[in-house]
């Protein structure tokens, strides 16, 4: 694909690993953005070489890595040819702080190269990665990592990171980075930051990096337009995500209202200004109940240079989902039994989250009570200032007593979900425990999953393509161009 030219279809960056690097793969050999999920890539790593690397993909990947040691030392560690028994934990990753070991940032900077490289071998289409603002910890190390492996788009929600494209100016410079920390307890003397040096961390070998274009996730024309005035480096572009797609949503503006289920109400403030996203002069993209090839020409018709589109994605072949939980929601959608719930509480974020309603999952409200929490990937845990000036770290999805040891309110831990360890589970990663068996999933998903079934070949089929959902979704394209040719 031409690079100056704007994709109609970005594919959705769905963690953790449901945007794997085959999605962003097939799914960029169309012509279209293909785009990994950058969430836990150092966990994802070390867990898939436990496994065995079925296909030699990461073997094949750090063959390109430039800094062979690195690699050698991770292998060595963490790969396990026959691949480890399913009854046997993963070996967990100590959790990361604001000062991370020497070991920490290799697993992060390879995580993210692997994912990338594998994404764009093969052809010479666009890949993008996607980040959220919310985990502060690995970006750094994770965004040079990506663009290591030369990667085209870096999108980022869950936030509002105007100090992210001046990062990566700095790191396409090879100088060090630094970002503020957002701390609970901190006042304006407080300098909690995390750094990242590329010299340091190359022993002086910094290779020359080509910049990728920033599109931040937003979900008013007010934010975008903040966005392109404050931020410290150059925005290309916005996704604009309304509060029917998967995954974490912006909450709605003003005081909160709950429909009977729970849900939070969305209202005419919530809808997105076109007018005024047009205005700031750079291309965005539409997302949240995008998925149909209506939509794709009702968006092009607004303005917008295409879609973001996600649910379709994540329940196709390519998909890093399990194929058992694709096959299901597949069949439920079929016979018209699924259920989709915004859960204001789930995610220890803080930000509503979309949760698909099923059996034995950890949306599952009988299988959620029986879940003993757990905290040891610790993605979404807050930092805050203890009573001596120092960090401490803290998570709503935490044991409770713990949680409140650390100053946390035992009300705030009420209905939050591990997102984490769920996620993990979802895509085949999940952790053994002893005492409970494997880990719960947890399936999120935008409100229009009830469509996927659009994409299917047959009445009996039971699985698609990504090459199937961007053809559909480019249906009414195609044929306007055809007869604009004509």
């Amino acid at each position: 694909m031409n690079e100056s030219a704007n994709p109609i279809i970005i594919q959705g960056g769905m963690g953790v690993a449901v945007s794997s690097w085959q999605l962003a793969n097939a799914v960029s050999q169309t012509g279209q953005l293909g785009v990994v999920s950058g969430t836990a890539l150092d966990t994802v790593l070390v867990r898939r070489l436990q496994l065995g690397d079925p296909g030699g993909h990461i073997r094949r990947a750090f063959k390109e890595f430039p800094l062979s040691e690195i690699c050698k030392r991770i292998l060595s560690l963490y790969y396990r040819p026959e691949g480890k028994p399913y009854q046997e934990p993963f070996v967990s990753l100590k959790l990361m702080n604001e000062a991370p070991s020497r070991e920490q940032l290799e697993l992060i900077v390879l995580g993210n190269f692997v994912e990338v490289f594998l994404a764009k071998e093969g052809h010479d289409g666009l890949v993008g990665i996607n980040y959220l603002e919310k985990i502060q910890l690995p970006i750094l190390p994770s965004l040079f990592g990506s663009m290591l492996a030369g990667v085209d788009y870096v999108l980022m929600g869950a936030g509002i990171p105007t100090n992210i494209p001046g990062a990566i100016d700095r790191l396409c410079e090879g100088k060090p980075v630094e970002l503020t920390l957002r701390v609970d307890g901190a006042n304006e003397l407080d300098r909690f930051r995390i750094r990242f040096d590329p010299e340091e961390f190359t022993g002086g070998q910094v290779p020359w990096l080509r910049r990728p274009k920033f599109l931040p996730i937003v979900a008013s024309a007010t934010l975008a337009s903040m966005l392109s005035r404050k931020s410290n480096g150059a925005v290309d572009g916005f996704v604009v995500e309304g509060p029917t797609a998967g995954g974490h949503n912006a909450p709605p503006r003003g005081k909160s209202h709950f429909n009977e289920r729970g849900e939070p109400l969305y209202g005419e403030r919530d809808v997105v200004d076109l007018e005024a996203l047009q205005a700031l002069g750079l291309p965005y993209w539409l997302a949240g109940s995008y998925g149909s090839p209506e939509q794709v020409v009702n968006a092009l018709d607004a303005g917008a240079s295409g879609v973001q589109v996600g649910t379709a994605f994540a329940f196709c072949e390519e998909s890093g989902m399990r194929e058992d939980i694709r096959r299901e929601v597949i069949q439920l959608c079929k016979s018209g039994e699924l259920d989709v719930r915004t859960d204001p509480l789930a995610s220890p974020a803080g930000f509503p989250f979309k949760v698909l309603s099923l059996m034995g999952s950890l949306s599952d409200s009988v299988s959620y009570q029986l879940r003993k929490r757990y905290c040891d990937l610790g993605l979404l845990r807050q930092a805050f200032k203890t009573a001596n000036g120092t960090l401490g770290w803290r998570c709503p999805a935490e044991p409770v007593a713990a949680f409140e040891k650390k100053g946390g309110h035992a009300q705030d831990a009420v209905g939050r979900k591990c997102i984490c360890n769920g996620l993990m589970a979802t895509v085949g990663l999940g952790q053994w425990r002893s005492e409970s068996g494997c880990e719960l999933p947890l399936v999120t998903c935008g409100d229009d999953v009830k469509s996927i079934t659009r994409f299917l070949k047959s009445a009996s089929a039971l699985s698609y393509s990504a090459r199937d959902v961007v053809n559909h979704l480019l249906t009414l394209v195609s044929a306007r161009t055809s007869v604009t040719t004509c």
